[in-house]
């Protein structure tokens, strides 16, 4: 204990601190759970994804279609079904209800799930991305 109280005193103001901030913040991540980087996305988390991928185009408010058709209630909703929203031939086409799977998919890459819709010019998320907002079209649609 007095040669590390030694060491301490010989280094420049501030080391030791920084290297006791630095080894705690280790130990936390270390002993972190691992079942925490499972947990699904908090709802802040999902919401936020909604508003950077989706609110540009869609709203979640029933019989607010904008540029694309309202989101809500959307899973357990036949693709192409909604009145009042100008889809496209091919969604309206689709033979499909929305279902978590095939939301996320469409998300990431649109012309695999339904070739020629609307969203066109959109490139897509990242699969944990869209997971997110998955999780919000669902919440907010109870």
């Amino acid at each position: 204990m007095e040669a590390q109280m030694q060491s301490c005193l010989q280094q420049p103001p501030g080391t030791s601190l920084r290297a006791i901030a630095g080894a705690g913040a280790l130990t936390l991540l270390l002993s972190t759970p691992s079942s925490l980087a499972q947990q699904p996305a908090s709802d802040d988390s999902a919401r936020q994804a909604f508003n950077n991928s989706c609110r540009t185009c869609h709203s979640m408010k029933e019989g607010d279609n904008r540029l694309g058709p309202n989101l809500n209630k959307i899973v357990g909703r036949k693709a192409g079904s909604l009145p009042n929203y100008n889809y496209s031939s091919s969604m309206k086409e689709a033979g499909f209800v929305w279902d978590q799977d095939k939301l996320t998919r469409f998300m990431v890459k649109p012309d695999e799930v339904v070739s020629g819709n609307k969203m066109q010019p959109y490139g897509g998320v990242s699969a944990e991305e869209a997971g997110k907002v998955v999780a919000y079209l669902q919440a907010a649609s109870q």
